[in-house]
């Protein structure tokens, strides 16, 4: 007999799974959280829940911090840039997409 459904892609990941797609320690990945460098969701339990774009913003950290000698505080200022220049290539992309030709 074969299943009718759909595999679920689960939009969040627990602590530990989230650490290993990282490739870091789950202590360091609550450092993180506890600094503001990633956002995570805490259930009623206490356990702390990823979204799945957590992995990738770790490798940024842990590249800045340990390839480029970035501090956390200045990781979080580096992040916070980079998010506004996403931003604002998204509004130019719409912009431009939306111009109608002069000519």
């Amino acid at each position: 007999m074969t299943s009718h459904h759909l595999p679920v892609r689960v939009a969040r990941a627990d602590l530990a799974a989230t650490a290993v797609a990282a490739g870091i320690h789950p202590d360091t990945l609550r450092k993180f959280v506890e600094l503001g460098l990633v956002t995570a969701h805490v259930d009623t339990s206490g356990r702390l829940w990823f979204a799945r774009t957590v992995p990738a913003r770790v490798h940024t950290i842990v590249r800045l911090h340990s390839d480029l000698a970035v501090n956390y505080a200045g990781i979080a200022l580096v992040l916070d840039l980079l998010a506004r220049i996403e931003q604002l290539e998204q509004h130019r992309t719409i912009r431009l997409e939306g111009d109608t030709p002069w000519t």
